[in-house]
């Protein structure tokens, strides 16, 4: 799940021994100025690479690279609405004449403007959804795809209600299943040179999955399906991020990580 509002201090993890693993390389995340987008690009940068962020409003960049900044972080933000076709090229266009190519890239946008039973839902919210969260992720990748250099890697952010969609998040989940898909097929077309992975967040106390975690009882209920006893947090989703789309995963291409806390996962 993506997008909490945090404090500044909140958004500092501390990461003992923490490595270099993308010095020298171009790190490009969606949806990153907060939540779980923010900690990505914010664990991305302090390993070395030079991170572009983006949000659909300019404030919530400003402060995202003023945050990043102040920890000596390469950082170019842009406001990018991933459905918007001029964004999306700007955000390419920005990038690579700015840096000359692009390493990573971390797919996160995503949205559920509806919490109705599928077989309830509008069609715009239907639209939105599968537009939002496989749609823009598809026509990003085709303007992003010719600057990725050799040995680049790709990271989609899909989420645990892939595996089983969960009541509210039904159809949310449904297109987070179709990114499951869209990891194995991309990973097939983009090999050699290009590795395509996923990561399946479980619960995490964001913006976005506020109104279950903000509710003691369900929090609690969540805890307990976990075989750790606690939610994820966002670090715990950058840490596995930066895993796959660094070199200590070059030979894993195709496959969906699943940080849930031992929740049940399975298609």
């Amino acid at each position: 799940m993506c997008c909490f509002i945090l404090s500044p201090r909140q958004c500092e993890p501390s990461y003992p021994n923490i490595g270099r693993r993308f010095e020298g390389k171009v790190a490009l995340v969606t949806a990153s100025t907060q939540g779980i987008g923010f900690s990505i690009a914010h664990r991305l940068g302090l390993e070395g690479a030079s991170v572009i962020i983006s949000s659909r409003r300019q404030k919530n960049v400003d402060d995202a690279v003023k945050k990043l900044k102040e920890e000596g972080i390469e950082v170019f933000g842009l406001v990018c609405h991933v459905s918007n076709a001029q964004h999306r090229k700007n955000l390419v266009d920005q990038t690579v004449q700015k840096y000359g190519k692009i390493d990573v890239v971390v797919s996160n946008a995503a949205a559920n403007p509806s919490v109705d039973a599928i077989l309830q839902m509008k069609e715009s919210a239907l639209d939105k959804l599968w537009e939002v969260n496989v749609k823009t992720a598809i026509l990003l990748l085709q303007d992003v795809s010719p600057h990725l250099t050799k040995g680049s890697s790709i990271v989609f952010i899909s989420s645990i209600s892939a595996f089983q969609p969960p009541a509210g998040l039904a159809m949310y989940g449904v297109t987070k299943t179709a990114l499951l898909g869209l990891t194995k097929a991309l990973a097939t077309e983009l090999a050699p040179h290009t590795r395509v992975n996923c990561v399946a967040p479980g619960f995490v106390p964001t913006h976005f999955a506020s109104y279950i975690t903000n509710d003691e009882t369900v929090r609690k209920s969540l805890e307990e399906q976990t075989s750790l006893k606690r939610l994820g947090t966002t670090e715990d989703m950058a840490a596995t991020t930066a895993f796959l789309a660094s070199d200590d995963a070059s030979y894993i291409t195709g496959e969906t990580i699943v940080v849930a806390g031992g929740i049940p996962s399975r298609l």
